[in-house]
C-alpha cells in the first residue's frame, strides 16, 4: 500500500516525536524537584504534614526579635498573623535588618523553629541605591 519511503519518513518523524516529548517531561520533572518556592509563617502553621525537604520562609522580620551570639543569630519572621522563630549561622546580607523584608531558605524543624542555611534579604520595587540617589539629589 505505502512504498517503503513513506514507511521510513512516518518511522523517522515518529521517533523524533517520541524522543521529543521524553525530553521535554525530563527536563520539566528535574526543574520541578530544584524548584523552591517560599511560604509565608502562616502557611507553614496550616500545613499537614512537616516534610524534611529544603524550604523557603518568607516574611517580615519583628522588631526587637533580632539577637546575636558569637557565632548564631536568632530572628522571628512574621506575616503579620502568626510568626516562626529562625536560627542562622553565618554572614547576614547587607540590606537584612528589623522591619525588613526577608527569605530565608533552610529546613523545618518544627511548627515554630527553622534551622536556616541561607538568608535573603529582600527590597521593595522603589529601592535606588544610595550613590544614585545622591547623584539624583544635587541635580
Amino acid at each position: 500500500m505505502y512504498g517503503r519511503k513513506v514507511k521510513l519518513r512516518f518511522f523517522f518523524v515518529i521517533s523524533i516525536l517520541i524522543v521529543l516529548i521524553l525530553s521535554v517531561s525530563l527536563i520539566l520533572k528535574s526543574l520541578e524537584e530544584n524548584v523552591v518556592y517560599f511560604q509565608s509563617p502562616s502557611e507553614i502553621k496550616n500545613f499537614a504534614e512537616l516534610k524534611k525537604k529544603k524550604i523557603r520562609i518568607g516574611g517580615m522580620v519583628k522588631k526587637n526579635s533580632i539577637s546575636a551570639d558569637s557565632n548564631e543569630i536568632s530572628f522571628i519572621i512574621t506575616d503579620f498573623k502568626n510568626e516562626i522563630n529562625v536560627s542562622y549561622n553565618g554572614v547576614l546580607p547587607n540590606l537584612f535588618e528589623e522591619g525588613k523584608g526577608v527569605v530565608a531558605e533552610g529546613f523545618l524543624k518544627d511548627r515554630n523553629y527553622f534551622l536556616a542555611s541561607k538568608i535573603l534579604a529582600k527590597h521593595d520595587e522603589n529601592y535606588m541605591p544610595p550613590e544614585v540617589k545622591a547623584a539624583l539629589e544635587e541635580k
